[in-house]
């Protein structure tokens, strides 16, 4: 069976699919990988490292594609290469699709088997392969390491012959993978952290982290079974700005972590809140992506609002590649491998798999998943 590796050609991405570790560990399983020439160059790795784990290095993209039983990139891939894909071919990425309609459709019209692996479920069986985790958990990290470069303070406390320097103010808001990991970093380099959610329940977490939680009553509010935030009513998102907004002027830095699946993120700082905090103070917009959390933040822009610099990066994993290729190179491995049958040595479509019923978009020419057809006909 036929597993193919692209190259990334979405501009500005510097991560890669797979790592030579991971290709090999695919070799060893009997499959034949074709790895597009090129694919390690962000990361200097050579495609004679790709070469030394038995896989082929492939330098016609167009052949590669057609021949392909399976198909595995970071980035959605490109519409025009969709009619190049086999009926029947597998395709495993990341792939938006809420927000790729047409995508999704064109996927569908060429009978390709589309794996969008951000809708993998939050399952123990499933934690090996969740993309969103790995790489929430390092956009979290990057986002306060960029927070503290452009911050004209240190975070730390320090106790010198010139006086005492009071550590740096960090508000976290939104406790997931990303904001955990925001209060452990901001934690080690010393800040004083507190952290703000709707969901009552991450309060343990957060407080064995060494952080304060800052409480806001909402009244009702909860989760998903797969973790995610409820969306706010109206009344509720009103509460709480009026409840973050002391601890947003009180801090020197605010990262924003809030987003809601399948839905554009909540806006939670809006103007008012912004023209309340001290100037030289940093946001941190890690939902810009997705339509983002803060008011005035723009993708991949610096933006000064009244003294406040508004950060609003994308692809914050992407600052770490190495690390985040790794980690995505590791998740791809073992999705491929869970499905993988030894004895017949290929990839088995099993349609009754929760993975598979959470997680494959289209199949056979029609869309697959209930969750996308069930959001999107609303």
């Amino acid at each position: 069976m036929r597993l193919v590796v692209m190259k990334e050609v979405h501009p500005g991405e510097t991560r890669v699919p797979l790592v030579p570790t991971s290709v090999a560990k695919l070799v060893k399983l009997g499959a034949d990988v074709v790895v597009e020439s090129g694919t390690g160059a962000t990361l200097g790795i050579e495609d004679s490292e790709y070469a030394e784990t038995g896989a082929t290095i492939g330098t016609n993209r167009e052949e590669m594609l057609q021949t392909a039983d399976i198909i595995l990139r970071l980035r959605k891939p490109p519409a025009d290469e969709i009619k190049l894909m086999k009926r029947g071919a597998i395709h495993v990425s990341y792939l938006d699709p809420f927000n790729e309609k047409q995508l999704v459709d064109e996927l569908a019209q060429a009978g390709v088997n589309a794996f969008s692996l951000e809708m993998l479920p939050r399952t123990t069986i499933a934690q090996k392969m969740d993309v969103l985790s790995s790489q929430a958990n390092l956009g979290g990290y990057v986002a306060v390491i960029i927070a503290a470069e452009q911050l004209d303070r240190i975070l730390p406390m320090m106790t010198t012959p010139a006086g005492t320097i009071k550590p740096a103010r960090v508000f976290i808001i939104g406790v997931g993978v990303a904001g955990l990991q925001a209060i452990a970093t901001a934690k080690r380099l010393g800040a004083r952290v507190e952290a703000f959610d709707t969901r009552p329940v991450v309060e343990e977490q957060v407080k064995s982290l060494g952080a304060k939680f800052v409480k806001v009553d909402l009244g009702e509010t909860g989760q998903t079974k797969d973790g995610y935030a409820v969306q706010l009513t109206p009344e509720q998102l009103e509460l709480q700005k009026q409840g973050m907004a002391k601890a947003c002027a009180q801090a020197d830095i605010v990262i924003t972590t809030a987003q809601l699946f399948g839905r554009p993120a909540p806006r939670i700082i809006d103007q008012s809140i912004l023209d309340q905090m001290q100037p030289g103070s940093i946001v941190v917009d890690m939902a810009v992506e997705t339509g983002g959390n803060v008011e005035g933040s723009e993708l991949d822009k610096v933006i000064n609002s009244n003294g406040v610099t508004i950060m609003g990066m994308g692809n914050l994993p992407g600052r770490v590649a190495r690390t985040a290729s790794e980690m995505y190179s590791s998740n791809i491995y073992n999705f491929v491998e869970h499905f993988w049958d030894k004895e017949a040595q290929r990839f088995t479509l099993k349609l009754e798999d929760d993975l598979v019923k959470g997680a494959l978009i289209t199949h056979e020419g029609e869309i697959f998943s209930t969750m996308y057809k069930s959001i999107m006909n609303k």
